[in-house]
């Protein structure tokens, strides 16, 4: 076999799997291929399938076809006794079943970094997380043609917007070619400017679907009101530096008239890759299982707490250019910068929320750029480099600032110096348990899916180069102004998330986003690092201490004793989340959803796998078209992964059983992993249905009537 096939199913015919464990000791399951059958496809999904995990048995197939649309794909392992694990037969039905992007062809695929993993588990379990967003207003005349060959002249430009994550335990990294960009536009007073976000917001964006950068414009058609631009991308595929270098480079592209000069940028992703694989992981090791912040330091979450449901929200404050300058300048006599003045405030901060007397302990994270790195052109790549690193310092109420400034200036150039490591690698080299090995490959080296390691609050100071610095006299030839992009806010795996910007007149922005718990208010924590940014440089430099600082806040809350919570505002919270999946009335955090009672007594199940990315209203359209005697459940997303899902199947033990279980193109590997799992505790594996994302509910509902009666129905 040969890798890098290219072969997209023809337009209108998706592929369904059934994949049947066979008999005792069910080691040489089946594939029945419903649909279309393209050799090449079929090729390219068994060589990605063995890529992705390393070790496994080396298989011939032979394929019996029964008619144009029916094929039984049979699999023989090349070593009666394979020293690896067993072939992954589900994420092999997952590509089967997987339509290609519009207009995409495969060629090539590469492991992600570290850091781009444990984004990705972390964005699978907590849809929503990690998906920022830029705005800025648009004035002047805007050509629509013009707009859309620019950013498509980036897309072809850059490989990174031509990339998608694919499915499986072990997602590759897949670049795509011939992949267009997705830009939207909407007219003037078609739509609030709010409401436009607010969409965006549910609608998200899926790091395994090409484009990876989504553009929406509101307006810009011949009206005087300037054009509304909203850019959105994945974290676990670009950062803020990436976004504003790629959006300079859509506007070199407009000003030549839509097209960039050159080909493909190199040094790209594929590059930056294979540079980190050559990257000697023990002298980091080394650094942070002694330089982690200690066990016992504090790190709450400086909000204000009310009663009533969890929330997630965005708070902003702003400095004034004049108060901007002034801290700029004054950080500069010390030695230091805005970036490590914010850091000691909110040190102080929580030292001061976490009820500390004398000296105590404080950690957060922090992000580096990613850019620091002795990787050439660093700083021109579009790509997922910025990660938190946490970082802990010691408050004591009689030092002096200059000295805490001093002292987390000196930790974070020593942090610095490893800033190309991922979380989960310093949370796992930083256990005391943990043995340090010389093997960049080690898998105790990554962080647990989904579990990318996170408390209390992360500090963002984005910087970046101004996308349209050295242009403006180029668009204001052509009538055009642009402002400074405005962060939104992402949600992270942080609680509470604070991001400092400039602004566009050249102020210091704070926006504060927090997730999780009762949190309501961060109006008064920003309120109080705004306060003591803005009071500083007013302060004796060299004399004034940390208890100078806790006394101004007192002041400002007008006691002496610790700062009284305040009431909620609603204004700048955002919406609040349901405590139950909309149109339905089960708890939460059921894993088992009875979507139809069985029509029969004594009528088996089907079960519907929760896939990541499929809407709620798919499963119960697919139960309402569903005409056979059994029930049908569908069984969540839960922590634990395969084996917690497995535990929550065992009621449905009784009667006929368990007969099916079905997934959309993407929960293949957890279904059959389930089926597995039965199959070694002693019970009879279900026959395991994938289809594709856009097969519809009726054809699939008599699918698997017809795969629920052979596997058992009276």
């Amino acid at each position: 076999m040969t890798a890098n096939h290219t072969s997209p199913p023809p337009d209108g015919e998706t592929t369904c799997v059934v994949v049947d464990l066979g008999p005792a000791p069910h080691d040489e399951p089946t594939l029945e291929l419903h649909g279309p059958l393209d050799e090449t496809r079929l090729e390219a999904a068994l060589d990605q399938a063995a890529v992705r995990t390393p070790g496994t048995p080396a298989l011939r197939h032979r394929v019996d076809r029964h008619d144009a649309g029916h094929h039984t794909l049979r699999l023989t392992a090349e070593d009666p006794e394979p020293p690896g694990g067993p072939f992954p037969y589900g994420l092999l039905a997952d590509l089967l079943t997987r339509p290609p992007a519009s207009g995409a062809r495969t060629t090539r695929a590469l492991a992600p970094t570290p850091l781009m993993r444990e984004l990705l588990a972390d964005a699978d379990a907590h849809p929503g997380r990690h998906v920022e967003r830029l705005s800025w207003a648009w004035h002047g005349p805007l050509d629509p043609d013009r707009f859309r060959a620019a950013w498509q002249s980036v897309v072809d430009h850059e490989s990174v917007l031509r990339a998608a994550f694919d499915d499986g335990p072990e997602p590759l990294l897949v670049l795509h070619d011939d992949v267009s960009a997705d830009v939207l536009w909407l007219p003037h007073g078609s739509v609030r400017w709010t409401d436009l976000v607010e969409h965006d917001v549910r609608r998200g964006l899926d790091p395994r679907r090409p484009c990876g950068l989504r553009v929406t414009v509101l307006g810009g058609d011949g009206t005087a009101t300037p054009a509304q631009v909203l850019l959105t991308y994945h974290h676990a595929l670009l950062d803020d530096w990436s976004a504003r270098l790629l959006l300079r480079e859509f506007y070199r592209a407009y000003l030549a008239g839509g097209r960039l000069p050159g080909g493909e940028r190199r040094p790209d992703l594929r590059d930056y890759v294979r540079w980190l694989g050559h990257q000697d992981t023990a002298p980091a090791q080394q650094f942070w299982s002694r330089g982690a912040p200690p066990a016992d330091a504090v790190s709450p979450v400086p909000l204000a707490e009310a009663p009533g449901p969890a929330r997630t929200g965005r708070t902003r404050v702003r400095l004034t250019a004049d108060q901007t300058e002034r801290l700029t300048a004054w950080a500069a006599r010390l030695g230091s910068t805005e970036s490590s003045v914010l850091q000691a405030v909110w040190a102080v901060l929580l030292y001061r929320a976490g009820g500390a007397d004398g000296t105590a302990h404080v950690r957060f994270g922090v992000t580096a750029s990613g850019r620091g790195i002795l990787f050439e052109g660093a700083d021109r790549l579009p790509a997922a480099l910025r990660t938190p690193l946490p970082i802990g310092v010691e408050v004591d109420p009689g030092r002096t600032v200059a000295g805490l400034l001093a002292e987390l200036r000196d930790r974070i150039l020593d942090m610095t110096s490893y800033e190309w490591v991922s979380p989960g690698q310093i949370h796992t080299w930083s256990a005391p348990s943990r043995t340090v090995t010389a093997d960049p490959a080690d898998p105790r080296d990554r962080a647990p899916a989904g579990n990318l390691p996170a408390d209390g609050s992360l500090l963002v100071f984005e910087g970046g180069p101004h996308p349209a610095d050295d242009l403006t006299e180029e668009l204001a030839a052509h009538g055009v102004r642009v402002e400074r992009p405005d962060p939104l806010g992402a949600r992270t795996a942080f609680p509470v998330t604070l991001v400092a910007h400039p602004g566009d007149d050249g102020g210091l922005v704070l926006t504060a986003s927090y997730d999780r718990g009762p949190h309501t208010d961060a109006a008064e924590v920003l309120t109080h690092s705004a306060l003591l940014l803005g009071e500083l440089p007013y302060l004796p430099g060299d004399s004034t201490t940390v208890a100078d600082l806790l006394r101004l806040l007192a002041a400002a809350d007008g006691t002496a004793g610790r700062r009284p919570a305040p009431q909620e505002d609603p204004g700048p919270a955002g919406p609040r989340r349901p405590s139950r999946p909309p149109g339905t009335d089960e708890p939460a955090d059921l894993p088992l959803v009875p979507l139809r009672l069985a029509a029969d007594p004594g009528a088996g199940v089907v079960c519907l796998v929760q896939t990541h990315g499929t809407p709620r209203s798919r499963y119960d359209r697919l139960a309402a078209a569903y005409q056979g005697p059994e029930s049908i459940v569908l069984l969540r997303s839960v922590p634990g992964g395969a084996r917690a899902r497995h535990e929550a199947l065992r009621p449905l033990a009784g009667g006929a059983g368990l007969l099916v279980l079905c997934a959309f193109s993407g929960g293949g590997s957890a279904a059959y992993e389930i089926a597995r799992l039965i199959a070694a505790s002693g019970g009879r594996p279900p026959l395991v249905v994938l289809t594709g994302t856009t097969t519809g509910a009726a054809p699939l509902a008599r699918m698997l009537e017809t795969v629920a009666a052979r596997a058992g129905r009276p």
